[in-house]
């Protein structure tokens, strides 16, 4: 007895390609409509010899936090992966946030291997990561700050885009401009209407203080 062809089958032979299925698409974007990545679900094992600090954070943590969280780590696990970026060439995992868990790991507990997770963002933008995860429940060094911001600035980010990926008044950046020393970080970059509104408030402080 032949097969009955089924309405998709008999609409593939008329040239009328069947109905696809994006039921799934949309729940998928109703569930999360900012289409935010999960790089969380994608932590791996690596061996922690392949993992190195940066060369740029500026989070410091001292003795007694130090303490308290080899004691978190000791009492409830590594519940955090470390992030990092993966570089190729050197076949290394460069620490983007987590630095003082990965300390833990290889000074206190001797761990041969640690959870991490990776994020593939060239290096402006990794240091940006590592502020925001930061600034978010850290302390800065304000020196290694203001190096960070300019940095960013001579890479061509204005005051504008620093104070939206690292979360900084535009107040704190120039002030940070003004530590370093530096009028490189000012030349040949217009300030408009940030500057002065910051002059203003240098102004306006000193009279209060008069």
């Amino acid at each position: 007895m032949p097969r009955k062809e089924s309405k998709e089958e008999e609409k593939a032979e008329d040239g009328i390609s069947p109905k696809k299925d994006n039921s799934k698409k949309t729940k998928e974007k109703k569930d999360n409509p900012c289409n935010v990545e999960f790089p969380v679900l994608n932590v791996k094992m690596v061996d922690i010899d392949k993992v190195v600090a940066n060369d740029y954070n500026p989070n410091k943590v001292a003795p007694p936090e130090m303490r308290l969280l080899k004691h978190s780590i000791e009492e409830d696990g590594y519940t955090q992966p470390i992030v990092t970026y993966y570089d190729k060439e050197q076949d290394i995992y460069i620490v983007v946030d987590g630095f003082h868990r990965y300390r833990c790991a290889k000074e206190y507990f001797h761990l041969k291997q640690i959870p991490i997770v990776t994020i593939d963002k060239d290096l402006e933008n990794r240091m940006a990561s590592t502020i925001r995860h930061n600034r978010a429940r850290g302390t800065h060094q304000i020196i290694d700050m203001s190096h960070i911001v300019i940095t960013l600035t001579q890479n061509g980010w204005t005051e504008e885009e620093i104070s939206k990926h690292l979360g900084m008044e535009l107040d704190e950046i120039i002030r940070l401009k003004q530590i370093t020393g530096l009028r490189d970080s000012f030349a040949n970059h217009v300030f408009s209407k940030s500057w002065e509104e910051f002059e203003m408030k240098q102004k306006n402080r000193k009279k209060i203080d008069n």
